[in-house]
């Protein structure tokens, strides 16, 4: 009795402390909840009236976001501990239920009870934060309608027509006063502290703006020298070395429209509007520089680092166009900043950005054209009637042609009809969508080379498997910057990365990339370690037993199926992946699985029996099925017999095991060769088999014991047929063998006057009158 009530007061204390510290754990979360019910409460009302700017409703789903975070992280706490209290109550079995139940041992109910109250307390917070979390999670997506919503009803609504010459003169008032007030500040002038200022400042004013200018104008002739002089001295690499050189077109002018800006803010007498356009100068160079110099890796001027191999006339075009929208779109951007200090007039934005717009479709037009025209050399066959194979590349380039030339003349005819902020959101992210597509490209063709020179294969390398992964990869990273120029708000790809983090349910079990990325660092060790271990056997242990060679292999591949199995079980175990939810939909699967896959499965467990019981092992020579031929592997489904005609014929196991096998060389490689020969009526016989029995004798393949046999078979239709019988030393010599035989049989009876006879026929004619030329007459 005292050791029950040890045990009963032991479980209160430790029930009783886990409920205190949960208590005084309690100050910490009740302020987070207090001011998450503030932030929620706040967030509701204004979804529900939906009044909040863009901008408030953005703050305030950053900290519904916060507190969704936290309430994720709470959630999750005490996992492990809650997981171990269940099992400790299921194993104390179901509780009585029922009047007529017999009551529990009190020991087991005191501890039943204690169980449960420490499960409840650590439950209580992890289901409150479940609860807040679905509430944060629905606020964050009912915020994200509304502003999805908002951005649709924008692009949707209508401005006034450029194409309303009503709107032309105002447009043109309001750009004159813009730009005239921008440049220069009369205030700065009269200014005597500015003026000094100046003064001071001149040499750095001087010095800055003629480098920058230096830099601006001749930056690019040095570039090209360089890689001219690297092309003279055949520099190795020479593609890596182009492209690093050619970042210097970007760098160089862009330092000096840095240098020129700085200078230019230097001097005082730029006013606010001036200062701020000036500002905007390194940017706009970088937008400059940065289209201009995919175009050049696109479109080359060397046919050897072009990246899509147009005629030279169409590349000069195509960046000709590249540098004009660039242009255009640089003129449009200021013009824009600058109009936009005077709060301009939804017409007169419409009516100046329409000229824009226009110049930049008929150069996205004409650039569609050109990329809608493009072949690669698998295209370019010699035959008319040849199948025209197209690469990916061609289709998604000539795709990308004809999605150009749709979006040149849909957008200007939506701005036309007022549409101005959907033919922006439309003309203007499919003009940056190429050049991303440039850049992948560039950087793609520049990997390769790198991989090149590393390989030693040079420019073969561009054509090799690993830069289409390369390739692929770089799409990946650029598609968060795809999706932010068409729109996408940068909160829309973290609620995407967060969804993608969390996983995915899969029953009662949730599986997260942290889990796959387990599961695969596990599963990629032990097959390491099997490789690794298979690798060792295979040259350092078995070669010292006496083990055969189909023995070894098949101790091999047990070992490396093994190996698997226990690397994906341990990875599946590492990973925290719990099977148990999948065992009915597995069994379910398993029904159809065997009806559909009855024969693979077949044909594996055939294997598997193959090489435990090894019938048969590579090098063994064996005929199945009319086919003969040496075993040459033998895999988990099939075998493969190179046939003596050096094919290779590919039996499935199940005809291995269920069918017959001739195995030549099982256990030993003698066998028997048989040599048939016929000689002619009269000869005398003894003296034949004699001879015979001699020359099998003298072939250094055949065994003595047992002896060679001839025997004197049959009275023929031709000859009198005889027949050597001789077993040889090594089977796989038979053909050979019996070659040097009939040469010897030859040879002999030619010295010994014995005729080989061969078949002759009488042909008797019927009516040979018929044959005269008289009866034919």
């Amino acid at each position: 009795m005292t050791q029950r009530m040890r045990a009963l007061f032991t479980g209160l204390c430790l029930a009783v402390w886990l409920v205190a510290g949960s208590v005084l754990a309690q100050d910490e979360p009740a302020q987070t909840i207090n001011q998450w019910n503030e932030v929620a409460t706040k967030a509701e009302a204004s979804v529900d009236e939906d009044t909040a700017s863009d901008a408030v409703l953005e703050t305030l789903r950053a900290r519904i976001v916060a507190f969704r975070a936290e309430f994720d992280t709470a959630r999750k706490a005490n996992a492990e501990r809650i997981a171990i209290l269940r099992d400790q109550i299921n194993a104390l079995g179901p509780a009585p239920e029922g009047e007529t139940a017999e009551a529990e041992a009190p020991e087991i109910a005191a501890t039943r009870a204690s169980l449960e109250e420490q499960l409840n307390a650590l439950l209580a917070p992890v289901q409150i934060a479940e609860r807040e979390y679905l509430r944060a999670d629905g606020l964050v997506r009912q915020i994200d309608q509304i502003i999805r919503d908002r951005q649709t009803q924008r692009l949707l609504t209508t401005t006034p027509s450029p194409l309303n010459p009503v709107h032309w003169t105002p447009a043109l008032r309001d750009l004159k006063h813009a730009f005239g007030a921008m440049l220069i500040d009369q205030s700065a002038i009269n200014n005597t502290q500015k003026l000094t200022n100046f003064r001071e400042k001149l040499p750095l004013v001087f010095f800055a703006t003629l480098l920058g200018l230096l830099l601006l104008f001749r930056g690019r002739p040095w570039a090209i020298m360089m890689v001219s002089g690297l092309r003279k001295h055949q520099a190795r690499g020479l593609g890596i070395w182009r492209f690093v050189v050619s970042l210097l077109r970007i760098i160089l002018p862009l330092g000096g429209l840095f240098l020129v800006a700085m200078a230019a803010r230097q001097t005082g007498f730029l006013g606010v509007r001036g200062t701020e356009v000036v500002t905007l100068l390194p940017l706009m160079g970088l937008v400059i520089f940065g289209f201009r110099w995919v175009s050049e890796r696109v479109f080359s001027r060397d046919d050897e680092e072009a990246l899509l191999l147009l005629p030279a006339a169409q590349r000069s075009r195509a960046r000709f166009f590249v540098s004009g929208i660039t242009v255009v779109m640089i003129i449009s951007i200021i013009t824009g900043k600058v109009l936009s200090f005077d709060l301009p007039s939804a017409a007169t934005s419409a009516v100046v950005s329409f000229p824009f717009a226009v110049l930049i479709s008929f150069a996205l037009f004409r650039i569609g054209q050109i990329l809608r025209s493009y072949q690669d050399a698998e295209e370019e066959t010699p035959d008319p009637d040849a199948p025209v194979r197209r690469s990916t590349l061609a289709r998604v380039v000539r795709s990308l042609g004809i999605g150009a030339m749709a979006v040149a003349v849909i957008s200007p005819l939506l701005f036309a009809f007022g549409y101005q902020d959907l033919s922006d959101a439309i003309l203007r992210p499919f003009v940056t969508t190429l050049v991303i597509l440039g850049l992948v490209m560039a950087l793609q063709r520049f990997l390769a080379d790198v991989y090149g020179a590393i390989t030693g294969q040079g420019i073969a390398a561009r054509e090799a498997l690993l830069p289409v992964f390369f390739g692929m990869i770089l799409l990946v990273l650029a598609s968060p910057a795809l999706a932010l120029i068409w729109g996408a708000r940068v909160t829309d790809l973290t609620e995407l990365w967060t969804s993608f983090a969390r996983g995915f349910a899969v029953g009662d079990t949730r599986i997260s990339p942290t889990n796959l990325l387990t599961f695969a660092i596990i599963f990629s060790v032990g097959y390491l370690l099997t490789r690794l271990l298979q690798g060792t056997l295979r040259s350092n242990v078995l070669p010292k037993t006496q083990i055969d060679i189909g023995g070894q292999n098949a101790l091999l591949s047990g070992l490396g199926y093994i190996g698997i199995f226990l690397a994906a079980l341990a990875a599946i175990t590492g990973a925290g992946i719990d099977l148990s939810s999948l065992a009915i939909v597995a069994g379910a699967l398993s029904v159809g699985i065997g009806f559909g896959l009855q024969n693979i499965v077949s044909n594996f467990v055939s294997g598997i029996i193959l090489l435990i019981e090894r019938p048969i092992s590579e090098g063994d020579w064996i005929e199945v099925g009319g086919k003969s031929g040496y075993v040459r592997d033998i895999s988990v489904r099939s075998t493969r017999i190179e046939t003596f005609d050096r094919t290779d014929v590919i039996v499935p196991n199940a005809d291995l095991v269920s069918g017959t096998v001739t195995n030549f060389t099982r256990g030993n490689t003698v066998g028997r060769v048989i040599v048939s020969v016929g000689v002619a009526y009269g000869t005398d016989t003894k003296r034949v088999e004699g001879i015979l029995r001699a020359i099998a004798e003298d072939q250094p393949m055949v065994l003595a014991s047992p002896p060679p046999n001839v025997l004197f078979l049959n009275f023929g239709a031709d000859a009198l047929e005889f027949e050597i019988r001789a077993f040889l030393r090594d089977v796989n010599w038979m053909m050979q063998v019996k070659s040097d035989i009939n040469h010897a049989i030859a040879k002999r009876f030619a010295e010994e006057k014995i005729e080989v006879p061969f078949a002759q026929r009488d042909v008797w004619l019927r009516n040979p009158e018929a044959l005269k030329p008289d009866a034919a007459t």
